[in-house]
């Protein structure tokens, strides 16, 4: 009997990758300003919960899709999202099965955050979610595929198109850095 080779095993290797720290601000860009526009319905948890997901899947989804793969933080830090398989901008199936799992996680991390003070426990009970999902990132060497990655069947690559936002700060740091040294 003849078994067939595992997808993993048949994904295309010529994808250069993005550092682990570049994917983590582009995220963070995403989330705050989220939490930010989520932030006005303040007088209700459950209401500032689902808005907050309702703007994660507007922009996490739907600008990404119009967007040629790149969302806010994607835009800033010069990243777009493919599909690994058929390399071109996944679907809205799939980037909407990708974001589920990570804007879950996220907004269960806005909820243990704005929380923090009552309660610090919440914040770490309510962020490990979107840790876990987040470090498999961490042990696969080859992609750097989280696993929101991995269920929606994408990739984040470099891309040219952007703003080009870590580039700038470090340009602007090594200025200051040497301005002070005269």
């Amino acid at each position: 009997m003849v078994y067939p080779i595992p997808p993993e095993d048949n994904l295309p290797q010529k994808f250069p990758k993005i550092p682990l720290d570049r994917r983590a601000y582009a995220f963070l860009i995403d989330f705050a300003s989220i939490w930010f526009l989520s932030s006005f319905a303040n007088s209700s948890p459950v209401l500032q919960f689902f808005l907050f997901l309702l703007i994660w899947w507007c922009l996490r989804v739907l600008l990404v899709a119009q967007n040629q793969g790149q969302s806010l933080g994607r835009w800033a830090l010069d990243m777009k999202i493919i599909d690994l398989r058929l390399q071109r901008l996944p679907g809205i199936l799939e980037l909407s099965k990708r974001e589920a799992i990570a804007g879950g996680g996220a907004a269960l991390m806005m909820v243990g955050l704005n929380t923090f003070f009552g309660n610090p426990l919440s914040l770490i009970l309510l962020s490990s979610p979107l840790f876990a999902d987040c470090g498999m990132a961490i042990g696969d060497e080859q992609l750097n595929r989280a696993f929101h990655d991995r269920i929606g069947g994408t990739i984040v690559i470099p891309t040219r198109r952007g703003f080009s936002l870590d580039l700038r700060l470090r340009r602007l740091w090594y200025q200051v850095k040497g301005r002070m040294r005269r």
